[in-house]
């Protein structure tokens, strides 16, 4: 369509608007390309009490300077879709909804990006995407029986719309977490699949604990420091939005915890016995986290409140004696289960070889891909351990443009 233009941007989530505010910084020609709504993951994917991990004051995109009343507080998804529009009419971005990428091509040193109303030729393509929005279940879970209902946690709403009975929340990281905390406030009885999963706390020391480790440069460790022994990526800590949650404030509240989810064995769900190496090992990160500002403080001469103790760390954990390694499911009541258990991208459509890996996900470097002027924004990990979240868009946005404009 047109000419052809400096870069398309594929996605208008914060990833995708923060690149497009570089860019026209730069003065290069480009548009932003979403397939439905602006922050449309933002919309469906996220749950009706769903507030934002990361402080206000830090969820904010390029260009623009937090001045509300609650700097340290977290708002709704809905709140930050709201705010994504209002970004696009405040500093003009070119983003055009309803517009799916059905391929991307290369064509003759530049390439072509198909969508239904026509294609569009560009010398450099940001894709951001994310790769956080096809949920990943285990091979298995397709055998279970009929009658219970399994969604994503990327599906759940709320309480009341899931069938009568018990919840199996499997998967213990932020979204596992939270929303076995949001089920059993609402009354219902719930079971929680654990993992071997960390945690931070929410505020410490009179801040926020996110803020603490961003100024402590924890955030920035790249990725290849972050690396586990199976080459895979460790999962981020469970991180309450509003205050701290931990296995054992879970317990307190009434959610029967578990080891992992290995599946059905006749009528009854087995589990793992990894339980108190779960509970131990996010003590133990959330300790870590906090020698870590405290070593940032005194370094830095901050004058800062002294250690307390957080309600949710304290608290003595209900265990069940033995531990359950079964639970019959007729005897249980369990009708639904919430998967909890991480996510991949959907990168079908690029077309170009050689710039998928054999998993069909990005091959890149610091988000700089294999083929020149493709690039990747907004993935988990990319770079550092703050690549993936909506602190993590301006400096990488910035940095990825940069690269792109000396092309």
């Amino acid at each position: 369509m047109g000419g052809i233009l400096d870069a398309v941007v594929i996605g208008a989530g914060s990833a995708g608007l923060g690149a497009s505010y570089f860019l026209k910084q730069q003065g290069l020609k480009h548009c932003v390309l979403e397939r439905s709504r602006v922050g449309e993951t933002w919309r469906t994917q996220r749950w009706d009490s769903f507030l934002l991990n990361s402080p206000n004051i830090r969820s904010i995109l390029p260009g623009d300077a937090y001045d509300g009343p609650d700097p340290w507080g977290a708002i709704t998804h809905h709140e930050f879709v709201a705010y994504l529009e209002s970004y696009i009419e405040r500093h003009r971005l070119p983003v055009r909804t309803g517009s799916p990428v059905q391929k991307l091509t290369g064509d003759n040193g530049h390439y072509r990006v198909a969508t239904p109303d026509g294609t569009f030729r560009a010398r450099n393509v940001v894709i951001a995407t994310g790769n956080l929005n096809c949920p990943v279940r285990p091979p298995w879970s397709a055998d279970l029986p009929p009658t219970l209902r399994q969604i994503d946690s990327s599906a759940y709403r709320n309480a009341a719309a899931l069938d009568d009975g018990a919840v199996l929340v499997v998967g213990s990281g932020q979204s596992g977490g939270q929303i076995a905390e949001d089920l059993v406030l609402a009354g219902r009885s719930v079971f929680l699949a654990t993992c071997r999963n960390g945690r931070w706390v929410r505020h410490y020391r009179g801040g926020s604990m996110l803020n603490w480790l961003t100024l402590s440069g924890h955030l920035d460790l790249p990725r290849r420091e972050l690396i586990l022994p199976s080459g895979k990526l460790p999962p981020r800590p469970l991180l309450g939005a509003a205050h701290t949650i931990s296995l054992q404030s879970l317990s307190a509240l009434g959610v029967v915890l578990l080891g992992r989810f290995l599946g059905m064995d006749d009528e009854s769900f087995v589990f793992g016995d990894e339980l108190d190496d779960h509970i131990r090992f996010g003590d133990e990160i959330s300790a870590h986290a906090k020698r870590l500002v405290d070593q940032y403080i005194e370094h830095t001469g901050l004058h800062s409140p002294p250690a307390e103790d957080d309600p949710a760390e304290t608290v003595e954990p209900r265990l069940q004696n033995p531990p359950i390694r079964s639970i019959d499911l007729a005897a249980s009541g369990i009708s639904s289960i919430i998967w909890s258990t991480g996510f991949t991208g959907d990168f079908g459509w690029i077309g170009l070889p050689g710039a998928l890996d054999a998993a069909g996900q990005p091959l890149h470097e610091d988000g700089i891909g294999v083929d020149p002027g493709i690039y990747f924004t907004g993935l988990d990990f990319a770079s550092t351990r703050k690549s993936g979240t909506v602190p993590g868009v301006a400096e990488e946005a910035a940095r990825l443009v940069d690269h792109l404009a000396k092309r």
